[in-house]
Parts: C-alpha cells; structure tokens; sequence
C-alpha cells in the first residue's frame, strides 16, 4: 500500500508564523509603551519613588538580590503548587460526582457556593490558627481554597454541556452510563477543565503570596514583599513582583502548553496551530 504525501504548498509555513507573529505585535507594543511610560512618563509627571520606582531601579534590585528573590519566590512557588494540586484535584473529583449523580449535586451544590463566598482575606487568619503560622499548609489552603471554585463549576458545566445527540447515539449503541460519561462527558468537559486550570495556576498564586501577609516563613517572598515595603525598599518589594509574576506567567504557559497538546484533536486547538 502506497502512502501518498500531499506537498505543502511553497511559503505556507512561512505565512502560518508570520500570521502568528502578527498577533503578538499589538500586545508587544502595548507592553513596550507601558514600560515606557514606567521609566520617563510617570517620574516627568512627578509619581512619587513610594508610589512606583523607575523601572530600571527595579531592575537593578531585581539583579543584585536575584539569590534571596528567586529563593524566595521558589519557596512560594511550592505553596502555591501545592495548594493547585489541592484545589483542583479535589474540585475535578468534586465535579465527576455532581455530575455522575445529579440528585446529589443539586442537594450540595449550595454548600459549594457558600464555600466560595468566604472572603478569602478573612480565611487566611483562620488557617494560620489551625496549622500554624510558619507552616506552609496554612498557605496551600488558602491557594486550594482559591483555585477550587472555578476549576469546579467549569468542570461540572463541561460535564452537562454534552449535546444530546450524542448521548442519543451512545445509547443506540447499547453503551452503558458509565461508558457515555467516559467516552462522551469527560472528553466534552476537557477544554473546559483546561481553561479553569489556568485560571486556577494564576489564583494559586496570588493566594500563596496573600496568605504570607498574615504571617509566615521568612523565606517566603510575601515576606519579604512586606518588609521592604516597612523598609522603604520600593525598588526591592516591586523586584519581589516581578518574580511573582514571571512565575505566574510560567506556570500558566505551561497549563496552556499541556493543553494543546492533550486536545490536539479538538476543533479550536487545530484552528490556533493552523
């Protein structure tokens, strides 16, 4: 049997990364004029070094503390995966029984949502108390606490988003319920899940690091965000961000990249490699 190859037509990938580059140029150049605007405009228009340093002194306290600032932010890091794991894994299973067994979904669903109404700054308090505060698991809570609301309402809803042709045509094949959730529910539910993990990789984040403003490690970069700022070491305590926020957009990038290559066969992840 001959396999026959079709050619791709002559700058076809030259195109495809030229359109991909193209989409980048508009959030480059909004990047490139707020950065800009941190370095000259903001200083011109008299923003105090308190309010916001020149952005080349952040740099500079980036660069020289970059030891203790990435130590610190590798110590958070662990915090806030720890606390994705937590979170999601249990929304995701959460989520399957809600969704395998309506009726009881419909009975706690309410407790779900009184759960994610507990403000998360008057939580933090409380897991210091009950796990101490220097421990890391007060933190982990806080950043499973965050990440498990999104992760399963959109599991769940990925889970109920089944057309019902579909599960019309399983049962014409005599499939079982367990079959027709499998091979048809949780494959559905997917790109849903993918996209609350990444909004959960972001949280997890964030509430690692909030959790520290109420105590913690000294080698968490909360801390030390929180005493440069006492020390009016603004440069330091931005540079401290900075790290967060690389490490944020790390961790996302890799959701994202885990995400097309586990839907590679779904529709929209063909479309935005194409």
């Amino acid at each position: 049997m001959t396999t026959i190859v079709e050619p791709v037509p002559r700058g076809a990938f030259t195109r495809r990364v030229g359109r991909h580059v193209g989409d980048w140029i508009p959030a480059l150049v909004v990047f490139g004029l707020g950065l800009a605007s941190w370095q000259w405009l903001f200083p011109w228009l008299g923003v105090e070094r308190f309010l916001l340093p020149r952005f080349s002194d952040v740099l500079d306290a980036f660069w020289t503390q970059r030891d203790s600032l990435w130590s610190a932010g590798w110590f958070t890091f662990k915090e806030a995966l720890g606390g994705f794991a937590l979170g999601c894994g249990g929304a995701i299973a959460l989520a399957v029984a809600f969704g395998r067994f309506r009726r009881v979904g419909a009975a706690l669903m309410p407790l779900a949502i009184a759960a994610n109404a507990i403000p998360i700054l008057a939580f933090a308090p409380i897991t210091n108390a009950w796990f101490g505060l220097l421990s890391p698991w007060s933190k982990i809570v806080i950043a499973a606490v965050l990440c498990f609301f999104p992760v399963f309402v959109n599991t769940l809803r990925g889970l109920t988003s089944v057309q019902p042709e579909s599960i019309e045509l399983m049962r014409s094949y005599a499939a079982s319920e367990v079959d027709v959730f499998t091979r048809v529910r949780v494959p559905t539910s997917l790109p849903f899940v993918f996209t609350a993990l990444k909004v959960a990789s972001v949280l997890a984040m964030i509430g690692a690091v909030v959790g520290d403003f109420f105590g913690g490690s000294t080698e968490a970069l909360g801390i030390q965000i929180e005493s440069s700022v006492q020390l009016s070491r603004y440069e330091e305590a931005w540079a401290a961000i900075l790290v967060a926020s690389i490490l944020g957009i790390v961790f996302y990038a890799a959701i994202a990249a885990a995400e097309r290559r586990a839907l590679s066969w779904h529709p929209s992840t063909r479309g935005a490699s194409e």
